[in-house]
């Protein structure tokens, strides 16, 4: 079920937080509404649940206008990121909630139940309540409830949050295959980057009720639009240097490198330069002290303080012998650097 907003508007009060936003979401699709906090991205995602009035523009659910459409007869299953769970009921009773209100029998409850527990993996917990569940069985209840009415759309408001890494890694992976085997459409509301690169086609990134830049995740990594997408992409985070183009490029401190071939603007930039592309396989010159190292595990982070200053980060291999206070002369992969206006614009 294709999902279409038209000149979304709203406002809180005298605030108008978002104003024309169109965002087409496919059929079968996972998109990310990502951004800081404030960004407008849950505002959004109310809309289309019809939790917040819309002040402007239309929401389409395929063919169907569902605007004015309440909240209880739009055909959407939600996720929230406190789960929402009923305490005194077992997780069956829970999971087929949705279709007792509907007044279906017990029987064809049963089966959906049974049916959507299996989906999720949780046929074994049935019986129990949600006291006795651990987060990830309860955000797996959570799904399984939103899903049984097989909604036209799918909507999940930070359901990671309340896990741990461990968890956070299977559930993501998890949801990922749920959604692709029943191929609804869904909306994943996020802060974190590495969840909206890892489990969805496309990712919105807002900011300030806008979106920013719409595009597939290997895409926005490598070609973002503005200085805030590439900074908010990419973990570890990356590295930008004040410089003047010429015929090479000086940074602020001095130092030099070669042009990027297919840099066209001169004059001051700011460089955005990934982690992978900073280190000792890349060659030589930028020079600097290391002023620390972090390992994790098989890889190890590391800062260098270039000389004059400035500070750059590089990705290597576990067991590389950099130790802090050492002295470095690294390379750079010019043609991989990207650079931005002084107003954060790609350029």
């Amino acid at each position: 079920m294709e999902l279409r907003l038209e000149k979304f508007t709203k406002r809180f009060g005298d605030t108008t937080v978002i104003k024309d936003m169109d965002l087409t979401v496919g059929s079968g699709e996972m998109i990310a509404l990502l951004g800081p906090s404030g960004c407008g991205k849950s505002t959004t995602l109310f809309a289309v649940c019809g939790i917040h009035k819309m002040n402007g523009g239309t929401l389409h659910f395929g063919d169907r206008d569902v605007t004015t459409v309440p909240a209880q007869e739009r055909s959407v299953g939600v996720v929230f990121q406190n789960y929402a769970l009923y305490p005194h009921m077992t997780v069956e009773q829970n999971i087929g909630f949705p279709l007792k209100i509907q007044k279906l029998g017990k029987a064809a409850i049963r089966k959906e139940v049974e049916r959507l527990s299996e989906l999720v993996q949780i046929g074994e917990l049935l019986d129990r309540r949600p006291a006795q569940l651990s987060g990830g069985q309860q955000q797996r209840v959570a799904l399984a409830r939103a899903m049984i009415r097989k909604p036209d759309v799918l909507l999940l408001d930070e359901p990671l949050a309340n896990l741990d890494a461990k968890l956070r890694l299977e559930m993501r992976s998890e949801i990922r295959r749920i959604q692709r085997e029943t191929g609804i459409t869904a909306i994943l509301v996020t802060h974190d980057q590495v969840e909206a690169m890892s489990m969805c086609d496309r990712i919105a990134l807002m900011k300030d009720g806008k979106i920013v830049q719409l595009d597939t995740p290997e895409q926005m990594y490598s070609n973002p639009r503005s200085q805030f997408v590439a900074g908010f992409l990419g973990n570890p985070p990356i590295s930008f240097l004040p410089a003047t183009a010429g015929a090479e490029v000086v940074l602020a401190n001095g130092q030099s490198i070669a042009r990027p071939r297919d840099l066209q603007a001169s004059g001051d930039l700011i460089l955005g330069i990934r982690p992978e592309h900073f280190g000792p396989q890349h060659g030589e010159g930028l020079q600097g002290e290391v002023i620390f190292v972090e390992p994790q595990g098989r890889e190890e982070l590391i800062d260098v303080r270039l000389d004059g200053g400035g500070d750059i980060r590089s990705i290597l291999s576990a067991g590389a012998p950099i130790r802090q206070g050492d002295r470095v002369n690294w390379g750079v992969a010019t043609d991989s650097i990207l650079a931005f206006a002084p107003n954060g614009v790609r350029v």
